[in-house]
């Protein structure tokens, strides 16, 4: 005849499973944090990256070769400045992988038209292309883009993981 376990064996085995629960939570938590909004200081060169208002993680960035002041017209070098978001994502991208700035908005694209110039687009989160990479963050010792955000490459592939389309980015002075 088949005897019921005893009160302990069941208590001990609810309890393996009530721990075991207990430890996967903040795992799984932790796996599905991503950010919600990007922030870019340029006279500070950071990007900071926040979920819910809680800072992620701070990364520093070269920006455009004319860092000072928003951006107006194609072939400026300037980084804009205002309120975007992520559009788009390049695995494919010369400079590793990147994120595409939904620069311009509809404001810059008339500040250019009043300028008689086109505002300019491509704006990216990127990292390094590929003869450059062995610089890391070497790269940030300059501002070299043509108005993009530039990050190592270690630093894009874990931004990569953590941003997705439709974040949004403010981009301050």
């Amino acid at each position: 005849m088949p005897t019921e376990p005893s009160r302990g064996t069941s208590f001990t085995a609810f309890s393996c499973v009530v721990v075991l629960l207990l430890l996967a939570v903040p795992v799984q938590s932790k796996a599905k944090q991503e950010a919600d909004k990007i922030l870019i200081v340029k006279s500070a060169r950071t990007m900071t990256l926040l979920s819910h208002g809680k800072l992620l993680k701070t990364y520093k960035v070269a920006l455009g070769g004319v860092p000072v002041g928003p951006k107006r017209v194609e072939g400026d070098h300037k980084t804009p400045e205002g309120n975007y978001v992520i559009d788009g994502k390049n695995a494919h991208s010369r400079f590793h992988l990147a994120l595409h700035v939904s620069y311009p908005s509809a404001a810059d694209t008339e500040t250019a038209r009043k300028l008689s110039s086109r505002p300019g687009g491509a704006i990216m989160i990127h990292g390094l292309a590929a003869p450059f990479a062995y610089l890391g963050a070497l790269h940030r010792q300059t501002d070299w883009t043509d108005g993009c955000i530039a990050v190592t490459n270690a630093e894009i592939e874990e931004i990569w993981k953590l941003v997705p389309v439709g974040t949004r980015v403010e981009i301050r002075p």
